[in-house]
């Protein structure tokens, strides 16, 4: 498939498809205030697109003093979804808050017409333990009708995978739908500081507690990889198919440690604790972040033939620690407390 004619100077991004040539300036992102969002509309803009975001509004608007449009209102609400479309005749749509699979029906029906629809899926969509994980190959996890109306922690895996089949549906109908799948996202501005609990630990001690021998393998992947390949799939990518996206090297948690005790420039003790030993302070392997007792990898290579690869650690890091460290992002809550962690450090190592 050719690249885009014309990039960041105004002028339409065209590609050619086996029935026509598509040409796109212009794109909806459907929550764009945040994170994954927040990187997108960045990601578009410096593509040359005329970006309108889709937000309740209910946060100050990161992209207030710029060219970025704004439509407020729920996107639950199809008049909201209709008088965007009414509003903005968008090329491509981006649709990074969809969590339920009437949602992605919603939205693939409200705007048909459009060049590209891209669903934020989850590598959470996949329903059994592979490795590495594969589009079209590993199945998907099942969702019952009251799974897909069920917001909880369960029921996200099931509910991102039925809305995976809904892209599939409306692609099936004539819909320009497509579906990415990031595994566990990391980067600046992640609200969610799951990843940002290391980063503090590693900022803060010399020692730390990893649970087990440090190997557990979940794979990240780096939010700016994650709004490119957004857009990549948008310009380049196959009605009703499905893309992975995570970091092409996948670091154990000990080996994350050390990427970050890098970026600190400092020397840390990363200690292994098995599950019992952890039982003796009161704690369980998944109280730490990113840890996963079996392996989770997705495959990218369905994503690089479309000519996306991800970002080295070092640049994806140095950035992240930056925006955590300078907006005091420690996720603390979201992991042992210290007093808790320095007490079984000092009964093992005594």
């Amino acid at each position: 498939m050719d690249g885009p004619a014309a990039d960041a100077h105004g002028e339409p991004h065209c590609f050619a498809d086996p029935v026509r040539v598509r040409c796109m300036d212009s794109v909806l992102v459907i929550g764009g205030g945040r994170f994954i969002g927040r990187h997108t509309v960045t990601e578009f803009r410096d593509a040359g697109y005329d970006v309108t975001m889709l937000t309740r509004g209910q946060r100050p608007n990161p992209f207030a003093d710029t060219n970025v449009a704004h439509v407020g209102g729920d996107r639950n609400d199809r008049e909201t979804l209709e008088a965007a479309r009414e509003r903005v005749d968008p090329d491509v749509v981006v649709d990074c808050v969809a969590y339920f699979p009437r949602d992605v029906r919603e939205a693939t029906d409200v705007f048909a017409d459009a060049e590209a629809y891209v669903y934020v899926s989850s590598g959470a969509a996949y329903g059994v333990e592979r490795t590495p994980k594969r589009e079209g190959e590993t199945p998907l996890a099942g969702c019952t009708d009251a799974q897909a109306t069920t917001d909880s922690r369960e029921t996200y895996g099931p509910r991102k995978a039925e809305g995976d089949r809904e892209v599939f549906a409306a692609a099936a109908d004539g819909v320009r739908a497509m579906s990415v799948r990031p595994t566990v996202v990391y980067g600046p501005y992640d609200y969610t500081e799951r990843f940002a609990y290391w980063v503090d630990r590693v900022a803060e001690y010399d020692r730390v507690v990893v649970p087990s021998d440090g190997l557990s393998l979940w794979q990240m992947a780096y939010v700016e990889d994650v709004a490119s390949a957004l857009r990549l799939v948008a310009e380049r990518g196959t009605a009703g198919e499905a893309y992975n996206v995570g970091d092409e090297h996948a670091p154990t948690l000990r080996e994350w440690i050390d990427l970050l005790a890098g970026v600190h420039e400092t020397d840390i003790e990363t200690i292994g604790v098995g599950e019992r030993e952890l039982a003796t302070a009161g704690l369980d392997p998944d109280d730490f972040p990113m840890y996963r007792d079996s392996p989770h990898l997705l495959s990218t290579a369905k994503l690089r033939d479309l000519g996306w690869s991800s970002t080295p650690h070092d640049t994806a890091l140095a950035v992240t620690v930056a925006e955590h460290r300078e907006n005091e992002r420690t996720g603390r809550e979201f992991g042992p407390d210290r007093d808790t962690e320095t007490a079984l450090i000092d009964r093992l190592t005594e």
